[in-house]
């Protein structure tokens, strides 16, 4: 598939932003991160920018963004538009838990009850998310039970690791925060791992004997359908040297994951202001090794409509 960096960037973005939304809410209420001005201010308006960016750079894969509108009128068949659906929901009560947090000085009460829906409801968009892509049974790698799992692990990690680097900036730090964004990179890292070695083993069940019903012998094509690069080719027949594959799958590990796991072990070990460039450089090699991640999903998934051109 044809790795677009508007849904590259908008995927990596709103997981992060989702992730950290959905810890805020359900921390705050709980105790775990106090009610101060500055760390609900920036918290707040870090998950949610993170999170508007992401919704309006995945306009940008749309042949006409402006009719993106029409998306929501379809949630009852698709995922695409549950997805567009909860995260216009979502805001409603996040914006109600950053007012009562931010100028309010309040995480109990209905601020509380505000911020647990913020939560589930980032949850349920990043599922709906994972969804868009599990659900379509033509890509091998994507119709698979690792697909909605990853979407779910990525956004804890990478925003408890952002949760982890605001706490440390205003020199509140939780250790529970810190040993919490180190599992979910650690589970990230191997989920990531167990992926690869699945899709390695597919056997894709479809091929162009298969779609034809022809069996006893190989079906081939005398001609071919197109003398020339088409939409289908470039959208769903983009191809990725496996060299190339294996290099980008190196700097993955290398930044989404091993040196943020450093990074997040040197944090507890280093004095506090050490401590906080460790943990904000933890965020922004992440966050950088997680498009590279993001762009082989795309780039490494096969659609069977490539049969058809002898692929």
């Amino acid at each position: 598939m044809h790795p677009a960096f508007s849904v590259v960037f908008f995927t990596t973005a709103t997981g992060a932003g989702y992730g950290l939304l959905a810890l805020l809410g359900v921390l705050g209420p709980l105790g775990f991160i106090a009610p101060d001005f500055w760390p609900g201010l920036v918290g707040m308006g870090l998950a949610l920018g993170l999170i508007a960016a992401g919704l309006l750079s995945s306009t940008g894969h749309l042949g006409r963004p402006e009719r993106a509108w029409r998306a929501f009128s379809q949630w009852r068949s698709s995922w695409l538009s549950r997805e567009g659906v909860s995260s216009v929901i979502t805001f409603i009560p996040a914006g109600l838990f950053g007012l009562g947090w931010v100028f309010l000085g309040r995480t109990g009460g209905w601020v509380a009850i505000a911020g647990l829906l913020a939560a589930i409801g980032a949850t349920v968009t990043v599922c709906t998310t994972g969804m868009i892509y599990a659900s379509l049974k033509p890509i091998a790698q994507w119709h698979s039970r690792y697909t909605l799992p990853a979407y779910l692990i990525f956004a804890t990690m990478t925003g408890s690791v952002l949760l982890n680097a605001l706490l440390q900036s205003f020199g509140v730090g939780s250790m529970g925060v810190l040993a919490l964004s180190l599992l979910a990179t650690l589970t990230g890292w191997g989920w990531k791992l167990a992926t690869w070695r699945y899709n390695e083993r597919l056997e894709i069940p479809t091929t162009a004997n298969t779609a034809t019903g022809l069996a006893g012998g190989t079906v081939r094509s005398l001609e071919w359908p197109h003398t020339e690069e088409n939409y289908l080719l470039k959208e769903m027949g983009f191809r990725i040297a496996r060299k190339h594959s294996a290099k980008l799958r190196q700097i993955t590990q290398a930044l989404a994951f091993g040196l943020p796991i450093l990074l997040l072990i040197l944090v507890f070990v280093a004095p506090w202001p050490l401590a906080i460039g460790a943990s904000v450089l933890a965020v922004i090699v992440q966050f950088g090794g997680m498009l590279v991640e993001r762009w082989l999903f795309f780039a490494e998934a096969k659609h069977t409509v490539t049969l058809y051109y002898g692929r």
